[in-house]
């Protein structure tokens, strides 16, 4: 066999075939495997039998078993790199988790030479695959790997860089890295051939920050594995050469650059479009952005009046920070000096106390006006944080713009979590709102507060900012509204198609752009759609199981959703769990009663949590 014929051999593999053959290769048994890839032992000997075959190392008794040798002898001649090195006592190596989610076919067998490399190195591997979500018992395991594991490296395809589940085990990720003393697992991003557009808001805002590297293996087969081992053996230290060295003249370094919120657009959205896989917040220039009657418009008038304030809350996905950014975008464009600033970008430590938060508060947003550090100067803490703070702003943020300056605060829900700084915070851009009533220069200053959860920090009414200036709670989608968006989608639907969907998935604004999108490229139709929708084979698998992993951490909230959907009438919980699972968007409030989200909600957790 010459190494175009190894080549062919090894790339036309299945995935779960290659997962195999890695694990025999590093020596596993066939119950070791069987164990970890979640399949029979037969099934396992039928996968050994198949890869030998491909290999032309077939037709003996034993069905392929006795060729283990010879698949070992082949890769040392055609991979020898990947049989260097491995240390005799690998259990006191680094553990590592391997992420990766909806691989192309093309794009497996780097995941199999990175692998392969790896246990040659001698470490500790853990697959965190799309096989092993949707198994039983599967987001524990991971949820278990996560708080042991050493370093994750994170493989995006352009499916997992828009996954809710991929998001959400970097969202743990880093908070475990932030809230361990050793800043345990390090986060390490390998865009496998992926678009840096395609990574969905929230995973931009999660991976800031955090070492990032542009895997392209058709033309850069071994880069990726080589910068990950060069990155390994520093201890994550993110030493000088992990990215390629590019010409500043040519095209872009393969050093990812991500930022958390879409970029100004330079032409206007069309009313009809290629469909646009939704993935967080609805980019400025997409056609698929749909306005709510009333709101966007008075938003906008809102923003222009001096010292203003717009609080608005919602579930998640359900626009929020879509609508922010159309407020500062159309600040922008009135000559205001705008700042979008996501309290989920904070570290752990950032919160340790008052006076530490709010100059990391003010030293962002001088950072974004192009202003130099003057804390040193400007604060002066012997009259307190807060006042420190007011000062600061006073004499160097705000002399500094002609215009108003206008902040966009999302994900403030974080702040909620240490109620005593929260009290104190809030407490302030009250105070600040207030002054705009007797002071010029604070009547600059515009606020714009983003946030999921209902406000349960214990605050003097007096001093609270969420029962002033204007609320805005998104309500989902109107049957019209669902029916124009299917049109921008280049759907000839009519009213019943509209109401079959919202029967299923109500106005949910994403679930409803996510079945739009699938169906106009044709990968389903609506009877397809609603057939498996509640199931782990339906369209909304991943997004179902982002919230079955959130409650498997939460076994009270676990609790409260199985009385709920259990349930015909409308139940009664504890106020608490009500807001908790509100601000999931996976129930609806009437006064103190609760009700399933949707059906799909209704449906699947009556299934999965039965037990």
């Amino acid at each position: 066999m010459n190494s175009i014929d190894f080549t062919k051999a090894f790339a036309s593999l299945t995935q779960r075939q290659q997962e195999v053959l890695l694990k025999l290769l590093a020596g596993e048994k066939d119950p070791e495997i069987a164990e970890a890839l979640h399949i029979t032992k037969d099934t396992v000997r039928k996968h050994v039998e198949n890869i030998c075959k491909n290999f032309n190392l077939s037709d003996r008794e034993g069905s392929g078993y006795s060729h283990r040798p010879e698949l070992i002898a082949l890769f040392a001649k055609y991979r020898p790199e990947l049989f260097n090195g491995r240390p005799k006592d690998p259990t006191q190596t680094a553990k590592i988790i391997i992420s990766y989610h909806c691989v192309p076919p093309g794009d497996m067998s780097a995941i199999a030479q990175l692998n392969l490399a790896l246990q040659n190195q001698g470490y500790s591997l853990f697959i965190a695959d799309s096989a092993l979500r949707a198994a039983p018992n599967g987001l524990q395991q991971i949820y278990t790997a996560l708080n042991h594991c050493d370093y994750l490296l994170l493989l995006l395809s352009p499916l997992a860089a828009c996954s809710e589940m991929v998001t959400e085990e970097v969202c743990l990720a880093r908070t475990l890295y932030n809230s361990r003393g050793e800043g345990k697992p390090q986060i390490f991003a390998i865009a496998l051939n992926c678009p840096l557009n395609l990574l969905n808001h929230d995973l931009r805002g999660y991976l800031s920050g955090m070492p990032q590297y542009a895997w392209a293996t058709p033309e850069d087969p071994q880069g990726g594995i080589s910068a990950i081992l060069t990155w390994l053996k520093s201890g994550g230290r993110n030493p000088v050469g992990i990215y390629p060295k590019t010409d500043p003249s040519s095209e872009p370094t393969k050093a990812l650059k991500l930022t958390p919120y879409a970029a100004t657009p330079n032409h206007p959205p069309q009313p009809v479009a290629e469909p646009e896989l939704p993935r967080g917040q609805v980019e400025l220039a997409s056609a698929f952005y749909i306005e709510r009657p009333g709101i966007d418009a008075r938003c906008y008038e809102a923003i222009g009046k001096p010292g203003s304030l717009i609080r608005i809350k919602a579930p998640r996905q359900m626009g929020k920070t879509s609508l922010m950014a159309r407020i500062l975008h159309h600040a922008q464009q009135q000559g205001y000096a705008t700042i979008p600033l996501s309290f989920q970008l904070a570290d752990s430590q950032i919160f340790r106390n008052l006076e530490h938060f709010l100059q990391w508060f003010s030293a962002n947003i001088a950072l974004q006006l192009g202003l130099r550090d003057r804390l040193a100067d400007y604060w002066d803490s012997v009259y307190g944080s807060k006042v420190a703070c007011k000062s600061y702003f006073e004499k160097h943020l705000l002399p500094q713009t002609q215009q108003a300056l206008v902040l966009g605060l999302d994900e403030v829900d974080v702040v909620f979590k240490h109620p005593e700084l929260a009290a104190d915070f809030f407490g302030l851009l009250r105070a600040w709102h207030e002054e705009a009533k007797n002071r010029e220069i604070w009547r600059k200053l515009r606020l714009v507060v983003v946030h999921s959860t209902e406000v349960y920090v214990p605050m003097d009414i007096n001093q609270s900012p969420f029962n002033v200036g204007l609320p805005i709670e998104l309500p989902e989608f109107e049957p019209d509204k669902v029916l124009e968006l299917s049109q921008r989608h280049g759907l000839n639907w009519n009213p019943l198609k509209v109401q079959q969907l919202m029967t299923m998935v109500g106005g949910h604004p994403y679930l409803v752009r996510l079945a739009l999108y699938h169906i106009a490229r044709r990968e389903t139709t609506l009877s397809e759609l609603l057939e498996t929708a509640p199931t782990d084979a339906g369209l909304y698998n991943d997004h179902l199981r982002r919230h079955l992993w959130h409650l498997e951490q939460h076994p009270d909230l676990a609790t409260a959703i199985k009385t709920v959907v259990d349930s015909d009438t409308p139940v009664q919980l504890e106020s608490m769990q009500g807001f908790k699972l509100h601000s999931l968007g996976l129930v609806n409030l009437q006064g103190n009663h609760v009700t399933p989200r949707c059906n799909l909600y209704r449906q699947y957790f009556k299934i999965r949590l039965s037990s």
